[in-house]
């Protein structure tokens, strides 16, 4: 029997990731199961699910066993995703029940939308007839196309083209009605816009299946960030104004956002070097998410201690049907212990991803993992 000292620490069931990009197979330059999955371990979560943007395309059962056989060694949870359409392309649907039987946890094209109203709704037909969760990365690719920062004060000042608000909220609002008309549920990736969690709180109030989640960058930064550091802060969705921040803070304490998720999108140092223009979309976020839920929501007396560890561990295991997320007798013993008022500094050095792409570099932080136990074994110590 191990005993751990966690003297002023608080005992949480593990944290449920359920938006992770772990670049495998194809990318693994990037990331790969394993570094993820260490990655994961330092932030205390315990289960990660993984979208399906790899290479090639998890679209297959071939795919799906893939990671589920690889992920057997790695020291947390983790569990593919299976892609909507066959590579992501948007027009043919893939063979869900196959991906299910294969280990698929859910079915999402993130990354690259189904911007076909027709494809989806077939596809959450047979989303709801498989008994399966779709979620949803809600952006209109006409008004996006490959614009780099959110449209408003900055786009304008950096003389370029902007990701507008409304090129969420119009498919937000689209994957709504047709949720309410299929009967699927469906759960909406990266909320960024104050609209967006109002379509989400009303769709709610009038008893449609829609969970959501949202990301550490979209409750603490704002759009000024990328006049800062550039391409670092570069992420699909973009950053937003202070206006949509504080939307999506009272979205996540009145229970309209269902779930903290981190979209941990790794790349390399050379891609994220290239101008703001070419460089990637994404930031890694899996070993900050709980330093900055802690400081910027509980030591802010935005959200209780409680309310935290539902957004970011018992409510995606309850979408997901997991097994997790909760202390029962019998139960895994996925447990995250950490110390709520340690105060740390964000170190990119010292992290367990093989990427560094963060704009928290530098940034102290108030709460930090001591210890992450997974089925049973400490995977990770501070």
């Amino acid at each position: 029997m191990t005993v751990i000292a966690a003297s002023g620490c608080v005992a949480a069931p593990g944290l449920v990731d359920m938006h992770v990009h772990f670049r495998d197979p194809g990318m693994e330059y990037k990331e790969d199961i394993l570094t993820g999955a260490a990655a994961a371990a330092a932030g205390g979560v315990t289960t990660c699910c993984c979208m399906p943007n790899t290479l090639p395309v998890a679209d297959n059962a071939d795919v799906i066993e893939y990671i589920i056989k690889k992920a057997k060694n790695a020291p947390v949870t983790v569990l593919p995703y299976g892609a909507v359409t066959h590579g992501q392309n948007g027009s043919e649907l893939t063979d869900f029940n196959a991906l299910k039987l294969a280990g698929a946890a859910g079915l999402s094209d993130d990354g690259n939308p189904v911007q076909s109203a027709d494809v989806m709704r077939r596809a959450m037909r047979l989303a709801h007839d498989a008994d399966m969760l779709l979620i949803s990365h809600c952006e209109d690719a006409d008004l996006v196309r490959d614009f780099a920062v959110n449209e408003g004060r900055v786009s304008a000042e950096l003389g370029l083209r902007g990701r507008p608000a409304i090129a969420e909220e119009i498919m937000v609002a689209r994957d709504v009605m047709l949720a309410a008309e299929t009967g699927a549920r469906v759960h909406i990736a990266h909320v960024s816009t104050a609209r967006s969690v109002e379509i989400i709180r009303r769709a709610k109030e009038a008893g449609i299946r829609i969970t959501a989640e949202t990301c550490p960058q979209y409750f603490t930064l704002t759009e000024d960030e990328i006049a800062r550091q550039g391409p670092l802060a570069r992420v699909n969705p973009p950053l937003r104004t202070r206006q949509d921040v504080d939307a999506i803070i009272t979205g996540l304490a009145d229970g309209t956002i269902d779930v903290i998720a981190t979209d941990h999108a790794p790349h390399s140092a050379e891609e994220k070097s290239k101008p703001l223009e070419q460089a990637p979309s994404g930031m890694i976020g899996l070993e900050t998410s709980l330093g900055l839920a802690l400081t910027f929501l509980y030591h802010t007396g935005k959200l209780s201690m409680e309310k935290l560890v539902q957004l970011m561990s018992a409510n995606p295991a309850r979408i997901l049907g997991l097994e997790a997320g909760v202390f029962a007798e019998g139960a895994v013993a996925d447990i995250v212990i950490f110390a709520p008022d340690e105060e740390w500094t964000v170190d990119p050095s010292n992290f367990k991803s093989k990427a560094r792409n963060t704009v928290f570099a530098g940034l102290k932080l108030r709460g930090k993992v001591k210890y992450t136990v997974s089925r049973g074994e400490v995977v990770y110590r501070d």
